[in-house]
């Protein structure tokens, strides 16, 4: 298949994605849309949420209507790293034989992934990065398509352990989920209060995610939309010769070339999801809220006057 007929093949099969997920999910289109951006553009994501609002059951519907296999870990505060890699036992036959941990699966969700000390989250970031785990000296790959969905309770800090800056710059997308609208709800209630079991049907396999993860890379891109990726970026960056008073004024830290990156293969995802054969500054601009985020980091002076980072964001595009 050429990469013009795969492209027009996406643009059906994320209508159908859609449709299934809807079966089950009510609402949240804007927080789907984010998760299969991710996915397709191989990234990872992280779910900002209070309880409740069916991130569990968003991202158990999502797997099964892609076909892939999906894991939870909850993660707790005596959590230890081989409790999600896996760990070596002796065998009746006094041999050493590894028993594989949650974490190999297509789509792992890691449940308030802040609640877990900083050992275990680190266990769990690398496996994101590399695609590999390292147990007793010997590397084991993990299946792809591999995709962490992390999600944070945004409420409730006590006794948590919050990521440090350098593991959330590896999320590629940071997604907040709201309450559902009173029209929502009432469907929500309505649905889940009945006997009806919707069945969610698998729309692809394994490999052809892979394949549509190559093709959305290989999408030509212009270089003044690369351009115009890099500089919203040098531009949240404090004292730099892009930064303007504003954000002199209420950011500490912007963000890396890492979200640069990120921003682009979005921004090719995003236009291959809706038809286009190359992307434009509308789709970077589409993307960039999810991606810069978390990757920002705000002074007291911000906060004082409850200045959010969507604000800071939508005023350097």
């Amino acid at each position: 298949m050429s990469d013009v007929a795969a492209i027009q093949n996406l643009v059906q099969k994320r209508i159908e994605l859609k449709k299934e997920i809807s079966k089950i999910i009510v609402g949240q289109d804007a927080v789907v849309d984010q998760i299969l951006l991710s996915i397709f553009s191989g990234g990872h994501a992280l779910l900002v949420g209070v309880p409740g609002l069916a991130k569990t059951l968003m991202v158990n519907t999502i797997s099964q209507a892609l076909g892939l296999h999906f894991k939870r870990i909850q993660f707790t505060p005596d959590l230890m790293p081989s409790d999600i890699l896996g760990s070596e036992i002796l065998d009746e036959n006094r041999q050493f034989k590894f028993i594989k941990g949650p974490i190999f699966s297509n789509i792992i969700l890691a449940d308030e992934i802040n609640r877990t000390p900083p050992k275990t989250q680190a266990a769990l970031l690398e496996a994101m990065q590399e695609r590999a785990v390292t147990i007793a000296g010997q590397n084991y790959k993990l299946d792809l398509p591999y995709f962490v969905l992390a999600t944070q309770n945004p409420i409730e800090q006590e006794g948590t352990y919050p990521l440090p800056e350098a593991q959330l710059d590896r999320f590629m997308f940071a997604i907040k989920l709201e309450y559902p609208t009173f029209a929502e709800e009432v469907e929500v209630v309505k649905s889940t209060t009945s006997d009806a079991k919707p069945v969610i049907n698998a729309l692809f396999t394994a490999q052809e995610i892979i394949d549509f993860q190559h093709v959305i890379r290989r999408i030509p891109i212009a270089d003044n939309v690369i351009e115009y990726a890099v500089t919203v970026v040098g531009k949240t960056r404090p004292n730099s010769p892009l930064a303007t008073d504003y954000v002199n004024n209420y950011l500490d830290w912007g963000a890396g070339p890492r979200a640069s990156q990120n921003l682009i293969l979005a921004a090719k995802a995003h236009a291959a999801f809706h038809g286009k054969f190359s992307p434009d500054i509308e789709d970077v601009k589409a993307v960039a809220t999810g991606i810069l985020r978390h990757r920002i980091i705000k002074n007291y002076k911000a906060d004082a006057e409850g200045i959010t980072e969507e604000t800071i964001i939508s005023k350097l595009l």
